[in-house]
């Protein structure tokens, strides 16, 4: 009995359970937004989402109890096989891959969808943790310690643009200067590197697609063409205005019978306004935000600069992957199909996030051991405190 309390004391239950209440709410927003959905559009039952939706939670949280339980420091001996094998993945749905809504980005196994570019956000993580956690003592050294990392780095995003997925480029990005930032690299380096990136952003913004330049008049400029290409932000806006403060009941969306596109995955919070209001968008945001602060807080206060650097780049991806997304719902970013983390339906994303959670609950768990033994008194890494 004493060896089990010892295997589960040190988990931070605030995460889990924060994970378990957001898991719920979109198991059961997406049956209620998908119902227009499943039997209008696909001629399904009304639990076909939902259903599909629990078999990856399931698989999911067996993953994110597998890996609260895997020493981190194994995905650090093995990066170089995992990123070897993410670029051949990524290399491999560019050829043989299914187009879907104009992206070729999924690979099919019998009735069952992947999104390889999902998992590349976290491998992307790790890698530039194991290797900026080893590159310490260069990090002042912007052509030897900053720059040749990011060579893997830019083959990812790359292929990843070539499907074209712009929103999980994005992301991929954004985890990549979240790492980068505290991994203790000098400011003055910081806006070079924010120079190149706004070079290569206006770069890759002149070589959109008419459809994809599409999505900034959508965003921008919805009333201009509310029947086209501003329909679903439109028809959006029209949800969140009818939800209030408390919503008009779960299960009594209108838009989603019909006049919302998709609503249960990328603007499945529109729904979630209509039916519960603020105070339910209130609720999902607030949850979300106390996962990401409660990661950057664990990454800041582990011993362990690998592991400090992996929580910092999970929190990032977290974070930035809900502005990406309610960004686009209320019209301040262009819409690029990034579901909500934990609440919009896709098994690709939820298996990603559950098991990024895991691995920083994982982390925490180490940081709350080195809290209680006397002999190993936590200290904040001293680049991280630097930049701080």
């Amino acid at each position: 009995m004493n060896n089990v309390k010892k295997a589960v004391r040190p988990y931070d239950y605030s995460l889990i359970v924060a994970v378990l209440l957001l898991c719920s709410a979109g198991l059961v927003m997406i049956y209620s937004a998908s119902i227009g959905v499943t039997i209008n559009k696909y001629d399904y039952s009304s639990s076909f989402f939902f259903t599909r939706q629990l078999v990856f939670l399931l698989f999911g949280l067996g993953l994110m109890y597998f890996t609260m339980r895997f020493n981190v420091q194994i995905y650090k001996k093995l990066m170089m096989p995992i990123v070897v094998f993410s670029i051949l993945i990524l290399i491999f749905v560019l050829l043989f891959g299914r187009e879907v809504n104009n992206a070729k980005s999924w690979l099919y196994i019998g009735p069952i969808g992947i999104q390889p570019a999902e998992f590349i956000k976290l491998t992307l993580a790790i890698y530039l943790a194991a290797i900026y956690s080893k590159k310490q003592g260069k990090m002042q050294d912007f052509k030897k310690g900053v720059i040749p990392p990011l060579t893997i780095f830019a083959i990812m995003f790359l292929l990843i643009l070539r499907q074209p997925d712009l929103g999980t480029g994005i992301i991929v990005s954004g985890v990549a200067g979240v790492i980068l930032f505290c991994s203790g690299i000098k400011f003055k380096h910081i806006f070079s590197m924010a120079a190149l990136a706004g070079i290569v952003g206006l770069g890759i913004f002149l070589r959109l697609t008419p459809e994809q330049l599409s999505r900034f008049d959508a965003a921008f400029a919805p009333f201009k063409d509310p029947a086209g290409d501003g329909y679903q932000l439109v028809n959006g806006y029209i949800s969140i205005a009818a939800g209030g403060m408390t919503g008009s009941g779960l299960g009594e969306s209108i838009q989603k019978y019909g006049f919302l596109p998709e609503p249960h995955t990328d603007f499945i919070i529109a729904i979630i306004a209509e039916e519960l209001g603020f105070i339910g968008v209130f609720s999902i945001i607030a949850l979300l935000g106390y996962i990401v602060i409660k990661g950057f807080y664990i990454g800041m206060q582990s011993t362990d600069t690998y592991s400090s650097l992996l929580a910092f780049g999970i929190a990032g991806m977290i974070g930035i992957q809900t502005v990406v997304n309610l960004g686009a719902a209320v019209g301040l970013l262009p819409i690029t199909g990034v579901p909500l983390p934990f609440i919009s339906y896709g098994g690709s994303s939820l298996l990603l996030f559950l098991t990024s959670m895991g691995i920083l609950i994982n982390i925490s768990a180490k940081v709350n051991l080195n809290k209680k033994a006397p002999e190993r008194k936590p200290e904040v890494n001293r680049k991280i405190k630097a930049i701080m």
